[in-house]
């Protein structure tokens, strides 16, 4: 891997600074400070080592968006205190979502309760402009006000594909904070315009840019805001601060899990190997293990009924997909069997394949098993169901709602501008 030299100084905020990489206009290193703010620098302090914190804690977040393919500019740390992203040109706008009032919502809506749960979540944006005390604009504004950042002008379209984006970064980050008991109560983040000309989340997300608090109690609230509250600051409430930010930074460690679920593709005959591979691989798109077998419950019940067992013995959470055409008794017999979700996808077939289907449409009474007819869609079957219980799989489903979204607004940019 070719080492990363820094160029000049790009821009420097309260507590990062950017510089460019020598011999490269695409990338740049992120260098964090060890200095605490808020209130728009207002309040401020040295805290040594929140830059390796910060470091650490924006690396495993933004590995965690990237596993579920959201789109952004962290390609990877170099150090304790830098990562290297694309060079992005930032739009002056803040995205805020909240799940919880609390903080300076509630000084602006003074008749909601703290604790109030927006459902959906509450999204809002604010302009960047310290002297002015970053105020708050509607999407109307951030339209109108035509910016242009990097040789773009952020559109219409732009301004509705971040606003989904904000708050599908803050479902798979609240997803993944549950997992561990810690609710994620409101964040920030920016986006900028890469080297393409595309919009992309980007800048840093850190401990200060959330509201964290386990197991729903705001009393042990582990974010800047701990900070914020201070009214007399000692080397010791420094001390609490760092140790928050520092439990942040080691709970995201346990957020990229090894999954603990599986699909068990059943195949009727080992001709039917390459079908029960489609499903295999279309599983692994979305996080889930998967694993083939084979198995006739007309030729062999016992075996398959034996199988099926030792699969529920261990615990694992666990789908079966029946790959079975002509009579289609694997899905039904796993299915009244257990207890575990059955999915009947049939192999295609052009001989008889129209009359075959009707094996696995027809079920016994008593039986609950879906059939789906593609390969794909079993997969993502299967990876619903196994999203209940695990977040990165979630997340993945998630986020491939919002890139096939994306992309059918971006097909209509093409079409509305007649290219």
């Amino acid at each position: 891997m070719a080492s990363i030299k820094k160029a000049e100084q790009l821009a420097e905020g309260k507590t990062k600074v950017i510089y460019a990489v020598e011999g490269n206009t695409t990338e740049c290193v992120v260098f964090s400070k060890d200095r605490i703010t808020a209130g728009n620098a207002a309040k401020s302090n040295e805290l040594e080592g929140k830059a390796a914190i910060s470091t650490r804690t924006a690396s495993s977040v933004f590995g965690l968006l990237s596993d579920a393919g959201i789109q952004n500019h962290y390609i990877r740390q170099l150090n304790d205190r830098e990562f290297l992203a694309q060079r992005c040109s930032m739009i002056p706008i803040e995205w805020v979502t909240r799940r919880v009032a609390t903080g300076s919502f509630l000084k602006r809506n003074y008749h909601v309760k703290e604790g109030y749960r927006f459902t959906p979540v509450k999204r809002e944006t604010f302009y960047k402009d310290d002297e002015k005390d970053d105020p708050q604009w509607s999407l109307e504004d951030v339209i109108a006000a035509e910016i242009e950042v990097g040789g773009v002008k952020i559109t219409a379209d732009d301004v509705e594909i971040m606003s989904r984006t904000s708050e599908c970064v803050f479902e798979i980050l609240e997803r993944a904070w549950a997992s561990i008991d810690c609710a994620l109560i409101d964040m920030k983040i920016e986006f900028g315009v890469n080297s393409k000309g595309e919009v992309i989340l980007a800048d840093i997300i850190d401990a200060d840019s959330w509201r964290l608090w386990p197991a729903g109690d705001r009393r042990l609230q582990k974010d800047k805001q701990v900070y914020r509250d201070l009214g007399e600051i000692t080397p010791e409430a420094l001390q609490q601060v760092k140790r928050n930010f520092e439990w942040i930074a080691d709970k995201l460690d346990m957020l990229m899990p090894t999954p603990t679920c599986r699909a068990v593709i059943i195949m009727g005959s080992a001709s039917d190997k390459e079908w029960g591979n489609s499903i295999s691989t279309a599983c692994s798109k979305f996080g889930v293990p998967s694993e083939i077998r084979v198995s006739s419950a007309h030729k062999g019940t016992n075996e398959t009924l034996s199988i099926v067992r030792k699969y529920e013995g261990d615990g694992l959470p666990t789908v079966f997909i029946a790959v079975a055409g002509r009579s289609n008794g694997l899905g039904p017999v796993m299915s009244g069997n257990t207890v575990y979700p059955v999915i009947n996808c049939p192999p295609k077939s052009d001989a008889w394949g129209a009359h075959d289907v009707w094996s696995s449409l027809r079920m016994p009474s008593g039986l609950g098993c879906m059939t789906v007819m593609n390969a794909d869609g079993a997969a993502i079957a299967a990876a619903n169901i196994l999203a209940l219980n695990d977040h990165r799989i979630w997340a993945k489903l998630r986020a491939k709602q919002l890139n096939t979204w994306i992309g059918l607004k971006a097909d209509d940019k093409k079409i509305r501008g007649g290219c």
